[in-house]
């Protein structure tokens, strides 16, 4: 009886061992970047508080990602001076530039297009927040009830940060960011996403499950080898 636990248990743990680690639920939503130099950063805060100076870049990006570090950047050449070429500078007024990426068709919400990639350049108020800005050019937006901006130019028409099952590193681009969009790969990570992706493995709090089960799994054939042991010296 105690030989056949064993076996039993043997070959749950031994199951365990060779199921790989669950994919990272995934989530579609619009994320939000601001322009370094010639990078893309993840923005850290919303563009309700969002302030940016004159002659600021800021991009968006629709797709689906497990969090920041997995987030798809704009593509798209990203100048200030080329987006913003034909809004004159005014008094009292600040220029911001915005791209807008809608993604691919693989991150589509059901039965939608995404519309083509766009850059705009917004002439607002100096104390002006990103918010007012992509109000000002890229109307209609929508929001949900916690303020999660939900919709640029009414894309996508329904759904806000929906869990998306069996996805998680679906965003990235094989193509360097400024790579023009009909150029973009859009499924498989570039070098420069994979450096800045979240790091797996097993974290620094304790054994991973692998060592875990591997140890129980020496114990119970330890504690079959004595029952074995023992049944022979008592035969």
């Amino acid at each position: 009886m105690l030989r056949r636990a064993a076996v039993l248990l043997l070959a749950v743990l031994f199951g365990s061992l060779s199921t790989g680690p669950a994919q990272a639920a995934g989530y579609r939503y619009w994320s939000f970047w601001e322009r370094d130099g010639d990078r893309w950063t993840y923005a850290t805060e919303g563009p309700a508080t969002a302030r940016p100076s004159d002659g600021d870049v800021q991009g968006f990006r629709f797709a689906v990602s497990a969090d920041s570090g997995d987030a798809a950047r704009p593509r798209g050449t990203a100048t200030f001076d080329v987006i913003c070429a034909r809004t004159p500078a005014r008094d009292g007024r600040k220029r911001v530039a915005l791209v807008l990426d809608f993604g691919t068709a693989a991150h589509a919400p059901s039965g939608e297009t995404p519309p083509a990639r766009r850059t705009v350049c917004a002439s607002v108020a100096p104390d002006a927040t990103t918010a007012e800005a992509l109000a000002a050019v890229a109307k209609p937006l929508r929001y949900d009830t916690n303020a999660l901006l939900c919709a640029i130019s009414g894309y996508p028409a329904k759904g806000c940060g929906e869990q998306v099952s069996g996805s998680g590193t679906g965003g990235k681009d094989t193509s360097p960011e400024d790579a023009s969009p009909q150029d973009a790969s859009p499924e498989s990570a570039a070098p420069e996403d994979a450096a800045e992706g979240t790091a797996g493995g097993q974290d620094d709090g304790g054994p991973s499950l692998g060592l875990l089960a591997g140890g129980a799994a020496v114990a119970v054939l330890g504690a079959a080898a004595i029952w074995q042991t023992r049944r022979r010296g008592n035969g």
